[in-house]
Parts: structure tokens; C-alpha cells; sequence
């Protein structure tokens, strides 16, 4: 175990001094990134401050909203996003289609206020037992998790049931509501959920009910620190970056 953290060490050392090689003087680098990651993305950019001197100013969103806040002129170096989000700006012409690179993968899953009760939801039966149980239910209003929660609904036929109990609120806002109380539940990625203080994970999406979200990172046409965002996104999609991201409940985006 002492020997596998060592080694650990050792290679995001020389993957430091292999980005710092080719990084220039100190820079802002400006990211526009999806909310479903931002636990991730958090701890890693805070790594990279560290080892490369550049200052990372990170706004978080819901997936599709990364596309509207660049479309109405949003100034960015690095966007993350959702894949489908990525390949339009690619193929519109603001990210450089060369510096596309998988990030990362998760499914979702069902938050609980921290110390409650965690319902079983491992099964078809039990996830549609848990949500016609519950009282409210939040989720987040813009974004593919909640797109595929409300689907998710439909197909077990208890969408009109579940209507009263249901509450739309804009990106990161469940998480404060669930961990004040305010509903009993809270739909999102699992990542959003680990990292979030005062909720915790009652499990994940059966497999027959799960969807998994890609997340992809790219640097705009229009960025101005391109190099700096390179280095960044090398990091970021690094074999050294997988521990972080398996920690918080995510994959590495592998091909």
C-alpha cells in the first residue's frame, strides 16, 4: 500500500514537471464548467494551482447551460460540459476540435439529509416504492440528470402521482434544500452528492433505470491563455487525476 502511494507520488510529480516544461509565466485561465463535476473539478484544479502557479477562476452551471452562457458571449479558456453540449460548440466553431478530451463518466443517484434514513432503491421495485414514498423530491430544473430523472417517471407510469411532490430548482440549489430539510430527497450525479456537505448517498440508480453522463473538456477558439488551458485539460484527463475522480464517485472518460 506505502509502495502504491509512493509511486503515485512520484508519477504525478514527473507529470507536474512534464506540464510545467511547457507552461509559460503564471496565468488566469477561466473555466466554464458543467455543475455535475464540480467536485472534481474542484480538488484537481486546486492541485494544479498549487504545482503550476496559474489561477483558475471556475463558474459552475448545469450541462446545457455551458452552451447558452457561451452562445450569449461568456469569455472562457477551458469549457466542460456534457458531450453532446462539447460537440455542438465544436462543430459551431468555439472549441478547438483538436483539444477535445474525455474527462469523465457517472451515473445517478438519490441523495438523503445526512443521518436520515437511506432508502434501498437497488431494485426497480424498491427505487419506485422509495419515490412514490417520499414526500418531496428535488432535482435539478436544467440539465440531462434531471431530463432523464423525469423520463425515468414515465417509463414506471407514476410521473402524474409523483407530480405534487416534485421540485424543480436551479443548479446546486437541491443540495441546500435537502441538507436544510426542506425535501426529503435529491436527484442529481452521484459525485454532486458525495461532495456535497450535509446530504449523503442512499445508492445509485438501479442498472434497468441508470443513465451515464460523459463530461468533455475543450479549449475555446477565443481563449486567451491557450496554452495554460492545454496544460490544464492534460492534467485534468491524466491516469494521475483517476484516484480523485473514482474517490468522488465518478470514472475516468477512457475511449
Amino acid at each position: 500500500m506505502a509502495r502504491t502511494r509512493m509511486l503515485n507520488m512520484i508519477s504525478m510529480a514527473l507529470l507536474f514537471l512534464g506540464l510545467a516544461a511547457g507552461a509559460a509565466d503564471a496565468a488566469e485561465i477561466k473555466v466554464l464548467s458543467a455543475g455535475g463535476v464540480r467536485p472534481v473539478v474542484s480538488e484537481l484544479g486546486a492541485q494544479f494551482e498549487r504545482a503550476m502557479g496559474h489561477k483558475l477562476t471556475i463558474k459552475f452551471v448545469a450541462g446545457p447551460v455551458v452552451k447558452r452562457d457561451i452562445d450569449a458571449g461568456e469569455a472562457f479558456d477551458v469549457a466542460i460540459s456534457l458531450d453532446d453540449v462539447v460537440d455542438d460548440l465544436i462543430k459551431r466553431g468555439k472549441i478547438a476540435a483538436d483539444t477535445r478530451a474525455g474527462f469523465a463518466r457517472t451515473g445517478l443517484g438519490v441523495g438523503v439529509r445526512q443521518g436520515a434514513p437511506k432508502p434501498d432503491i437497488s431494485s426497480v421495485d424498491g427505487f419506485k416504492r422509495t419515490m412514490l414514498n417520499a414526500t418531496s423530491v428535488a432535482y435539478t430544473a436544467e440539465g440531462a440528470a434531471g431530463m432523464h430523472f423525469i423520463s425515468v417517471l414515465d417509463r414506471l407510469s407514476i410521473a402524474g402521482d409523483m407530480k405534487s411532490r416534485l421540485k424543480a430548482m436551479p443548479g446546486g440549489e437541491g443540495v441546500g434544500a435537502l441538507a436544510r430539510g426542506e425535501v426529503q430527497l435529491f436527484i442529481s450525479t452521484v459525485p454532486a452528492i458525495v461532495g456535497a456537505s450535509g446530504i449523503e448517498l442512499a445508492g445509485a440508480f438501479p442498472p434497468e433505470l441508470q443513465t451515464y453522463l460523459r463530461f468533455i473538456a475543450g479549449v475555446g477558439t477565443g481563449a486567451r491563455e491557450p496554452a495554460a488551458a492545454k496544460a490544464l485539460i492534460k492534467f485534468l484527463t491524466s491516469p494521475e487525476a483517476a484516484p480523485v475522480l473514482k474517490g468522488k464517485g465518478m470514472e475516468p472518460d477512457t475511449p
